[in-house]
């Protein structure tokens, strides 16, 4: 079974260590979403191949267990905004990484313009001067809700909630 105070890993590395393409293509996305270690995209490949497998093996099932599943995973997905709220259980497989990546707060906080780099949004995460709604959520890789992206903004407390901070950007 194994110890209770012991955290499993969430994520699988890739099988081959050395392979010059996937390499190249993690580091494109290193920094593109400003991410810190490799770790990072193994945990959502990881999380996204979950997803399709769950989906792989529901597609077969005619139960009436399945049909609830089915429409767990796609209620799920849909209030990530991976899905639209009418989309079929086959178009969990087309989802990729990107997808994923553009959900974390940490693009989030870019998109909206409240920083002016990933890297300067991943700070303002990790030093507490990002809410979503009322919870101030300090972790970057954090999934935010369809419902929850208009929520988040600077916390009332941080001194970057002041337009006329100079780190904040201009409109």
């Amino acid at each position: 079974m194994g110890d209770i105070k012991k955290n499993r890993k969430k994520y699988s590395k890739p099988r081959h260590p050395w392979q010059k393409e996937r390499i190249e293509e993690e580091k494109k996305i290193l920094k593109e979403y400003g991410l810190k270690k490799k770790k990072e995209i193994w945990k959502l490949t990881s999380l996204l191949s979950r997803f399709k497998d769950r989906a792989k093996k529901l597609v077969a099932l005619k139960t009436k267990q399945a049909e609830k599943e089915k429409i767990d995973l796609l209620s799920r997905l849909s209030g990530f905004g991976l899905l639209e709220k009418n989309s079929r259980l086959e178009d969990v497989l087309s989802l990729t990484l990107k997808d994923i990546l553009e959900r974390r707060l940490q693009t989030i906080v870019l998109r909206k313009k409240l920083a002016k780099t990933m890297n300067q949004s991943r700070q303002f995460i990790i030093h507490g001067h990002i809410t979503v709604g009322e919870k101030k959520i300090t972790a970057p890789s954090y999934l935010v809700l369809k419902k929850e992206e208009e929520l988040v903004n600077f916390t009332q407390k941080s001194s970057l909630f002041s337009m006329e901070h100079p780190e904040r950007l201009k409109e």
